[in-house]
Parts: structure tokens; C-alpha cells; sequence
């Protein structure tokens, strides 16, 4: 097992929640006009990846087009350039992989990038986007990590990038919530790969942070990140547990 300790950055800034995105000003989440609003206001950054139809990395969330964009069907059916083509619905731009955002931040903040499971139930048919977000990441000298819900993605981030800080997104995984077995969220409620992986971190429910395995990693070292935080009031109680926040639909202290 490998282990590459978080950046000092990373429990000391909150984190703009699919960048600091607004489509009221023209920002999309996930977009450069939202990336480089998080920097200028002095957060750190949160994106997600998806792996296009020929293998990049790029900043989206969703696995679909169609809420995002006016285009309709599945991501991994286009390729990059027709993805950087697809205007972002609310800005005037398009898809940007993940080798123009890290160009784009060039270190000004810190960079938490989480890879959306590609296997659809948490396994391990996994490893295109990761080698596609490794490769991208290779240079990069700002700070950044990685994360994922999918533990086998983690893992592979361990095996391909093992210097790379890595960590866990984790949850309650009530069952009603997820499109997961009964069995498979019980297993990943307990957050049982964390040492496996070699992680240094979580980013967990906002509304679960009393758990007892959360306590646990806390008193362990790891550093809590926690998602998603959409009140100052919510921040407040967050807080008494995390060591930061990733936020969205107001504006948290950038240097709380």
C-alpha cells in the first residue's frame, strides 16, 4: 500500500462544489467561466470527470447530457472535441476536458477532482477514466487529489499515480437513496477500504457526520471534507466535525 499525505491547503480552504457555478451570471457548474470565479474569490475547487467516447477525461458531472446541455444521451458516446463543442446550457461555452482546467488553475488554488464510477454498481470495471486522469495530472504541480465513491477507482488511482493524494467520497448510503443493492450499501456505509487504498481523506455526507465511523477515521488522522453544504447555517454545524466544507448556493468564508 501506498500513502501521499493531503496538502495543508486542502483542510484549510472550503471547496466551491462543481466550481463556483451560477447560471444566473453565466457560470455552469463544472465550467471555466465557474473555475476561474472560484479562484478569483480565493476557494478551492471541486469537479467531478467522465470519461468521453475516446477515452478523456472530462469536467462533468452527470452521466447524461441532457440536463446540462441541449443535447441528449450519454457522455461516453462523443468524443472530446464534440463534447467541447456541446455548449454548457446557462454560459457560452462548451464541455472542457480535464488537461484545459488543470492549465487553467495552474496551482492558484487548491483542485479536488472526483471520478464519477464508471462501473454502475460500485465495482471494478473501472481504470479508462482513471489512466485518463492520471495521464492528464502527469506534470501538474499544484496542489491536488482525487476521490471517488467507487473504492476500485480509488484504488487504481493508487496503482497509477501512488503519489497523488486519494480519497474516499462516502455517504449514509440509505438504501432508498441509492440505485445499490441493500447488501452493497451496507458495505460501503461502514467505509471498510479506507487503509486499503491508502487514502488520506473523506468527503462525506454533510447530514451524517456524527457517525461513528466518520469519528473514527477523524481520531485516525484523516483529514473530513464533507459535501454538500448549502447554508452558512449548515456550515456552522458542519464544521463541528469537518475540517472543511465543499459548498454551493452561497458563499462560505473563504478563509473560515
Amino acid at each position: 500500500m501506498t500513502f501521499s499525505q493531503l496538502p495543508p491547503s486542502f483542510a484549510r480552504l472550503p471547496f466551491a462544489h462543481r466550481a463556483l457555478h451560477d447560471v444566473t451570471d453565466g457560470r455552469p457548474e463544472n465550467s471555466r467561466a465557474a473555475i476561474r470565479a472560484a479562484i478569483a474569490a480565493g476557494y478551492g475547487i471541486e469537479i467531478d470527470v467522465q470519461l468521453s467516447g475516446d477515452g478523456a477525461a472530462m469536467v462533468f458531472h452527470d452521466y447524461h447530457l441532457e440536463r446540462l446541455t441541449d443535447v441528449q444521451g450519454a457522455v461516453q458516446l462523443l468524443t472530446a472535441d464534440a463534447l467541447k463543442s456541446t455548449p454548457l446550457r446557462g454560459g457560452n461555452e462548451g464541455i472542457p476536458d480535464l488537461a484545459e482546467v488543470l492549465e487553467i488553475v495552474s496551482g492558484q488554488v487548491p483542485l479536488l477532482i472526483e471520478l464519477k464510477d464508471q462501473d454502475g454498481a460500485m465495482g471494478p470495471k473501472v481504470g479508462a477514466l482513471e489512466r485518463a486522469t492520471a495521464q492528464a495530472l502527469v506534470g501538474y504541480e499544484g496542489d491536488v487529489a482525487v476521490m471517488s465513491f467507487n473504492p476500485h477507482a480509488v484504488a487504481t488511482m493508487q496503482v497509477l499515480a501512488p503519489d497523488l493524494p486519494r480519497g474516499l467520497t462516502t455517504s449514509a448510503y440509505r438504501p432508498e437513496d441509492w440505485p445499490l443493492s441493500e447488501e452493497v450499501c451496507a458495505v460501503l456505509r461502514g467505509i471498510p477500504d479506507y487503509d486499503r487504498v491508502g487514502a488520506s481523506f473523506i468527503s462525506h455526507e454533510v447530514s451524517d457526520l456524527e457517525s461513528a465511523r466518520v469519528a473514527e477515521l477523524k481520531k485516525a488522522g484523516a483529514v473530513i471534507n464533507c459535501w454538500t453544504v448549502r447554508s452558512a447555517e449548515q456550515e456552522v454545524q458542519a464544521r463541528r466535525v469537518a475540517d472543511t466544507i465543499t459548498f454551493d448556493g452561497y458563499l462560505a468564508v473563504p478563509n473560515a
